[in-house]
């Protein structure tokens, strides 16, 4: 009865210790992040304003402006997002859902994941030479829009992956059972029942691409000059920088704190709303 009564208490104290330390992490995690936005919301929303969001740099002046680097950032967002879900999510359904070849499937999985862990500047190197310099494409935003498609397609084909395997296997029995075909199973009952999964994969590929600088630095440029993109000779031969490439340069090159600062106030709420964005098409695709 004693070993019962020790027993029992060995495991509350368990329990305990564990959820102390769970609710330890959480809370650090929460703290961390508190503390970075309240930094940067302090440091960089004094110096905020219409002039510079509406505005461009010109040293002669003295005046600083990120109007070409929020183009040049949606430009490539939109650019190699277009270009990146529609294959990485293809080949995920493919994998998941036709593929009867194993070795296949585990060797793509293994190429998937070792791609997803190479550091960026690998990447920046490669499309350097491909795109710049073999295909010609010089330094300019293509380029770095389709270096960035080929850096968040592994992100984009795991994220999309992992969500359809969780999808019950009941359901696709039943919706062939009622005589559906096999894509109009995979378009009707997997990806709704899958969309959270595959809007999460989208947030962190979408976020990769806003957030990334050394890419953009090697293949599309430091310019800081708005660009022409009314035409398609312009939309092929734009160069630029993001607004992680200007809040390098503002904090590396100029020294000009209270910009970067600004900047990274910018690029903290454009995060949040992709977030808020991809939270509202994930329910309303889940309605339809």
């Amino acid at each position: 009865m004693g070993r019962r009564r020790s027993l029992t208490l060995r495991r509350r104290l368990y329990h305990a210790g564990a959820s102390a330390l769970v609710w330890l992490s959480a809370l650090l995690c929460c703290a961390l992040l508190l503390f970075l936005v309240c930094y940067i919301c302090i440091r960089g929303f004094p110096g905020i304003s219409w002039a510079f969001l509406t505005g461009t740099e010109s040293i002669l002046q003295g005046t600083a402006g990120i109007l070409p680097g929020i183009v040049n950032t949606l430009y490539v967002m939109v650019l190699s997002l277009a270009i990146a879900l529609p294959l990485g999510v293809g080949a995920a359904i493919y994998l998941t859902e036709y593929a009867r070849n194993r070795r296949l499937v585990h060797l793509v999985e293994f190429a998937t994941e070792i791609l997803a862990g190479i550091p960026s500047i690998i990447y920046a190197l490669a499309g350097m030479i491909l795109f710049c310099t073999v295909l010609r494409l010089q330094k300019t935003l293509l380029a770095g829009s389709l270096t960035l498609a080929i850096m968040t397609l592994p992100t984009i084909i795991r994220a999309t992956q992992e969500s359809l395997k969780t999808v019950p296997r009941s359901y696709r029995e039943g919706a062939l059972g009622l005589g559906s075909g096999q894509w109009r199973m995979i378009r009707t009952v997997v990806l709704p029942s899958a969309v959270d999964g595959i809007t999460a994969g989208c947030i962190l590929a979408a976020g990769r691409v806003v957030g990334e600088s050394a890419v953009l630095m090697y293949t599309a440029g430091l310019s800081m000059v708005m660009q022409d993109f009314s035409t398609i000779e312009g939309l092929m031969k734009a160069s630029g920088s993001t607004l992680t490439v200007a809040l390098y340069v503002y904090a590396k090159e100029r020294a000009d704190f209270a910009a970067a600062f600004a900047v990274a106030a910018v690029l903290l709420a454009l995060a949040v709303l992709l977030n808020f964005a991809a939270g509202a098409a994930s329910k309303k695709l889940q309605k339809k």
